[in-house]
């Protein structure tokens, strides 16, 4: 059997009032993607904290976001659905701009394809555990002193 690819990933969780904010993909049913928060890969060259601040700008449209803290790296095993394991490093941010309960963004991939679009929105801390593909897996360390 061939080794397993490995990447390096970011995974946010922006809190803000005891929610997360958090987004599903508008083109994909439910049951295929679930609730996500903002994440992605980290890019040659690129640290994990700007990686983080990135993916949070790029998939929910906002700007003014800030790392609290880095709540530590987990890997997750995401086969069958690809044969890879993803290291993935967790932050902790908060946004210091105005936001809507619910709103519309996009995420444009590069260039490559047709954008990905997204409804973003808050929820709740203690429903953070219906976040899809082990996203939820260090939230409990949001509440650590």
């Amino acid at each position: 059997m061939p080794e397993k690819a490995a990447s390096e990933k970011v995974l946010c969780y922006v809190v803000r009032d005891g929610k997360l904010l958090v987004f599903r993909h508008v083109d994909h049913s439910y049951e295929e993607v679930g609730i996500q928060v903002p994440a992605g890969t980290v890019k040659a060259g690129e640290e994990p904290g700007a990686a983080a601040l990135r993916e949070a700008r790029e998939e929910t449209g906002l700007s003014a976001f800030r790392i609290v803290r880095e709540l530590g790296v987990a890997e997750y095993d995401i086969s069958p659905y690809r044969f890879e394991v993803q290291r993935r490093h967790f932050f902790q941010l908060a946004v210091d701009q105005e936001t809507p309960e619910r709103w519309a963004s996009s995420e444009d991939q590069d260039g490559v394809g047709e954008p990905i679009r997204f409804e973003c929105f808050w929820i709740p801390l203690e429903h953070a555990h219906v976040l899809q593909s082990g996203q939820g897996a260090l939230v409990a360390r949001l509440f650590d002193e």
